[in-house]
């Protein structure tokens, strides 16, 4: 085999062998001014699943507070959030991967849950409940749940 054939085999078996990027973890990620400009996943989102874990209840539930024109299809949306219609307009990719994170690091009064939060919570003590949860509780949506829905957010155009 000369050097010009197995030379670009040898290149892709390196690129196949590589490790994937590494998931960042909820304690890990870096905000600055409330962006996070750094991909949880190293992958872009798939806006289509993003749309699923913004409308699931058991997911994100986003239109539970927020209503998207976009998705007249949605019974019952929120109002009681602002409407994410135009929200690629107003924000960046990495402005709004923040907000989803944890809004509170861009809107200090937010009552949006952060979303890929396990730290930093208030919680009842045994004192009220009896049933107080021990050690960090998971996030709500996976790291690339939260790339999906900033994949979707990213279509939100005026």
């Amino acid at each position: 085999m000369t050097r010009r054939a197995w030379l670009p085999a040898l290149a892709a078996a390196l690129v196949c062998a590589a490790p994937a990027l590494a998931e960042i973890a909820p304690n890990d990620v870096v905000f600055a001014d409330g962006a996070v400009e750094a991909s949880l996943t190293g992958t872009p989102g798939d806006p289509v699943a993003g749309a699923k874990v913004m409308t699931t209840n058991a997911l994100g539930n986003c239109v539970a507070c927020h209503q998207i024109a976009a998705m007249p299809e949605v019974e019952f949306p929120g109002d009681i959030a602002p409407a994410l219609d135009g929200a690629a307009d107003r924000y960046s990719e990495a402005q709004l991967r923040g907000i989803v994170i944890d809004a509170k690091h861009t809107f200090p009064d937010s009552f949006m849950p952060g979303m890929y939060k396990t730290s930093g919570f208030i919680r009842p003590g045994n004192g009220y409940t009896g049933k107080a949860s021990e050690g960090e509780p998971p996030p709500i949506l996976t790291a690339e749940q939260v790339e999906d829905v900033v994949a979707y957010l990213l279509t939100l155009k005026d």
